[in-house]
């Protein structure tokens, strides 16, 4: 079976929906040396389509630590929990930034997880918010 890819029209969308932005780490693209992925929240070899409502932006070391992964375990109360799901949960109840915008907290057991499964405080990425924070250009408003 061939490999499934967007469409122009639909990685558009899923795009400025996003705001350019990867949905879990929170990446602006357009300061990535890598082009973002159109990725399944659910994965296709786990009952996901294609449908826009199951399609997520993703930088691509938050795609490439998520891969098929659906349930994640909990780093404080080793419960197996559902990772992030952008269209059906708000990435504030589950996430806030730290202080200084750098590294994002995890409010709750999925945003626990969430964080740790894909390492979302990367040291690129911790290094590149400062900077972009100095500059005025972190956080993303979406």
């Amino acid at each position: 079976m061939p490999r499934w890819r967007p469409k122009p029209a639909q990685r558009a969308i899923v795009s400025q929906r996003a705001g350019g932005c990867c949905e879990y780490c929170r990446s602006q693209e357009r300061y990535s040396p890598d082009t973002f992925s159109v990725e399944h929240i659910l994965p296709v070899s786990k009952e996901g389509s294609n449908e826009l409502s199951n399609l997520a932006f993703s930088c691509q070391g938050c795609n490439n630590r998520k891969y098929v992964s659906v349930f994640i375990t909990d780093p404080v109360t080793q419960a197996l929990v559902a990772i992030y799901h952008h269209r059906k949960q708000a990435w504030n109840d589950h996430f806030a930034w730290n202080g200084d915008f750098t590294s994002i907290l995890g409010l709750t057991a999925t945003g626990r997880a969430t964080v740790e499964k894909l390492q979302l405080n990367r040291r690129g990425l911790v290094n590149l918010r400062g900077a972009l924070y100095k500059l005025k250009e972190h956080p993303p408003i979406i």
